[in-house]
């Protein structure tokens, strides 16, 4: 039971001191509107209709059910409340710094608007009670007086408005001692004529679930309570206990008073059954509704002050005047909605939206609370602890409930904080008080990390993770926007900008830089964690920032950088590729023109030269085919061109890229060519590939010493070609991205003796031919690195 975890809080903490302030307390401020309006009228009213329709077990089942609900966000609230100061605003004010002010505001405005259409609703209700004296009463003007003597008496502040709701509570004790006199001392009341039953268990639970939701009356009242983490939760679960006392009390004494015919034929059952008759029971009904509508047009105000005092709403509506110290301009805005609402007549459908949104909070709070606790947030130290399951199926009765009320109504008020949330989202400001998302996050990051790193990697789950290297992040947009395209957003990626020189002798603050990266990126639409990192020297800081990047199986795996400025620079990044390789990252240098619109009405071209000998174009292949998989690259053409020294050469070549590339289901164009004696490499590639968007190149790793010679030989190859990347393969898939299969196990199906592109091989241009790699269906060369 619910009830064991208020044993602590119950009890006098000694160690906490009390607050100084003249506030309200626990009985006037919160238990006193929080009863009032659970003992509403519902319970004068439709309590009857409710038994006669379903019998006292199912009646009780009914209570019990709601009452359960009503409980779970009762002690939700509670251990929210008793874990840190509640301002004004009461319900908005909790979810705002719980999920964030854009929730918070997209629930808030909604919450505001039930609040001040309830007054409406109530001073309806108290109009149309008056009828069982004066039957000709025009409706609208009495509502409309009604609404203003409500207001008048806000206007006098929440103290004396509160106080003038203790006799409201005397006449609703009276009316119930009447009627249970009259139910045990009377005989039992009898009309004629009969009505028949047959309404489904859950549409007369609907009927009956919102004479429960009344435990924000004293929430939204928050700001007015001297000692708001000791009141709210010890007013608003007795306020709860003694409802649910009287709830499954009343149907009892009901059974013995009439009998079902006529609990469903008569609405103000209480008035025949109770003794005195309607001259105890209609001033305890009258006192229900107009104490519902006091509560209405106390909270809303403050409700428009919180989202007031967040920007959410005109500052002017959240300023406070007199001695009182009412928001007198949001209770100005409240009455106005009020009345106007007089004149719509028809409020029906209007007071079912306006259930909506109360649920819609309550189980709202009771989220909030499971995420706290789930989330294993070290600043959540409530005084009353509640397990999360109880929050969480709180919060899920609560959206069942909605469901089960009405199912549109459902959907327009959550569309409707949908709409609010997706504007508001756009909208506020980062607050410094945070809120539960980034503990939630953590969690499931960390749940995710711990459980990807029993994963194995393998051809089939890798995907680029880039680790961005520049030196400036606004120069080198186009290369992040590169990287950014590769990794289709489903990767993680991270711009790093190298400085050289002592950490403890900078001229700027990394974390700042940091955060101009940032705002860079953010600028530029593109999605990634942006650091600065200090190092002696950019070549070996490379390679200490890609070996210490990640956590937990999820770290960098593809290495980019530009095209340096000077040949040095150059030379030391080729100097990078075996020690990365050595840590299975691969390195991709661009060298790129500034990005053009990328659509002028032709198709889009993606050239692959195609090597082999390095396994490169595993790599190769599949960037292009996730560069076609942005939808600014979408349709683009992809075109696999290779170079054969003899016509024996071409024809395996060709063999066996038709037979590689419907394997791997990648849509390439195969276009293997022999190379014309005279015709040299680059003047080849500047014809096929000169009108190309985008030309992928192999990198070989070149012999130790031979740096200086091969930077030359790449420089000479790909000046005047369009925008180029040359990719170095080091990752864990190398020679395993395709697995060709053969129908006969004995197919053999043997690969081309690649010839040597200079930047895939080697520094020298004439063919080298190699042994063929034999190749069938899942065997490979037991070591695919060794020939280069």
């Amino acid at each position: 039971m619910p009830f064991i975890f208020l044993r602590q809080f119950f009890s006098r903490d000694k160690k906490r001191p009390r607050q100084t302030s003249t506030g309200l307390g626990t009985f006037l401020g919160v238990y006193t509107p929080t009863v009032l309006t659970i003992l509403g009228v519902i319970m004068y009213l439709r309590f009857g209709w409710v038994l006669g329709q379903v019998g006292l077990l199912k009646t009780l089942l009914i209570v019990l059910l709601a009452n359960a609900i009503t409980l779970a966000a009762s002690l939700s609230l509670s251990a929210i409340a008793t874990n840190a100061r509640v301002g004004v605003g009461g319900a908005y004010f909790i979810i705002s710094r719980g999920l964030g002010v854009e929730i918070g505001g997209a629930i808030g405005l909604p919450l505001f608007l039930s609040q001040a259409l309830s007054v409406t609703l109530y001073a309806y209700g108290l109009a149309e009670s008056f009828r069982f004296i004066w039957p000709g009463l025009p409706l609208q003007l009495a509502t409309f007086i009604i609404i203003l003597l409500v207001g008048a008496l806000s206007l006098k502040g929440a103290d004396f408005a509160l106080k003038v709701q203790v006799p409201m509570l005397g006449l609703i004790v009276i009316s119930l001692l009447a009627m249970g006199g009259g139910s045990l001392l009377l005989p039992n009341y009898v009309a004629g004529g009969e009505i028949a039953a047959g309404v489904p268990f859950w549409a007369v639970f609907a009927v009956f679930f919102p004479a429960v939701t009344g435990i924000m009356a004293g929430l939204s009242l928050s700001g007015d309570l001297s000692d708001p983490q000791r009141s709210i939760p010890r007013g608003t679960l007795a306020a709860v206990l003694t409802g649910l006392v009287i709830y499954l009390l009343v149907p009892v004494l009901l059974n013995f008073g009439s009998d079902p015919a006529t609990l469903r034929a008569e609405p103000l059952i209480w008035a025949k059954i109770a003794v005195l008759g309607p001259w105890l029971v209609l001033p305890g009904l009258w006192g229900a509704i107009f104490s519902s509508a006091v509560g209405s047009i106390l909270g809303a105000p403050r409700t428009l002050q919180a989202l007031s005092n967040d920007r959410l709403a005109p500052r002017i509506l959240g300023k406070t005047y007199g001695v009182v110290g009412e928001p007198l301009f949001g209770l100005a805005a409240t009455m106005v909605i009020a009345l106007g609402a007089v004149f719509l007549g028809g409020l029906n459908a209007v007071a079912t939206v306006v259930s909506m949104f109360f649920l819609t909070v309550y189980g709202v709070i009771n989220l909030v609370a499971a995420l706290e606790k789930i989330s294993g947030n070290p600043s959540w130290r409530p005084r009353i602890h509640v397990p999360w399951a109880i929050s969480l199926l709180g919060a899920l009765a609560c959206f069942a409930v909605m469901l089960l009320i009405n199912p549109w109504a459902t959907f327009i008020a959550l569309g409707v904080e949908l709409g609010l949330w997706l504007v508001l989202k756009k909208r506020v400001r980062s607050e410094r008080w945070g809120d539960l998302r980034r503990d939630l996050y953590e969690t499931i990051v960390r749940w995710g990390l711990f459980r990807l790193a029993t994963r194995p990697m393998t051809a089939r789950n890798w995907r680029p993770h880039p680790l961005v290297f520049v030196g400036d992040v606004s120069k080198r947009l186009d290369l992040v926007q590169f990287a950014a395209w590769f990794g289709e957003n489903r990767g993680v990626m991270t711009v790093c900008e190298l400085v050289e020189g002592d950490i403890m002798h900078l001229e700027f603050d990394p974390i700042q830089r940091a955060a101009e990266m940032d705002a860079v990126l953010k600028d530029a639409g593109i999605p990634a964690f942006a650091e600065v990192d200090v190092v002696r020297d950019i070549a070996r800081g490379l390679i200490t920032v890609a070996q210490a990047n990640g956590l937990g199986g999820l770290e960098a795996n593809t290495v980019m950088v530009g095209w340096p400025d000077s040949r040095k620079r150059l030379i030391s990044f080729l100097k990078t590729i075996r020690p990365l390789k050595q840590l299975n990252r691969s390195l991709i240098i661009g060298r790129l023109d500034k990005i053009a619109p990328l659509h002028e009405g032709h198709q889009l071209e993606i050239h692959i030269w195609w090597g082999g000998l390095q396994r490169n174009g595993d790599l190769q292949l599949l960037l292009a085919y996730l560069l076609t998989c942005n939808i600014e690259w979408r349709n683009a053409r992809i075109r696999v061109l290779s170079l054969a020294s003899s016509e024996l050469m071409v024809e395996r070549t060709r063999l066996f890229l038709q037979k590689l590339i419907p394997e791997i289901r990648i849509n390439a164009e195969i276009d293997v060519q022999m190379r014309q004696p005279g015709v040299s490499l680059r003047e080849t590639m500047q014809r096929e590939s000169s009108r190309a968007d985008l030309v992928l190149l192999g990198l070989a790793c070149p012999d130790e010493g031979k740096e200086e010679e091969y930077a030359e030989r790449l420089a000479e190859l790909t000046e005047g070609l369009p925008s180029c990347f040359l990719v170095h393969n080091g990752s864990l898939f190398i020679g395993e991205l395709v697995s060709p299969q053969a129908e006969d196990e004995d197919e053999v199906v043997q690969s081309a003796t690649e010839n040597s592109l200079a930047a895939d091989v080697a520094p020298e241009v004439e063919s080298e031919p190699v042994d063929s790699v034999k190749m069938k269906a899942g065997v490979r060369d037991e070591n695919p690195g060794s020939k280069g």
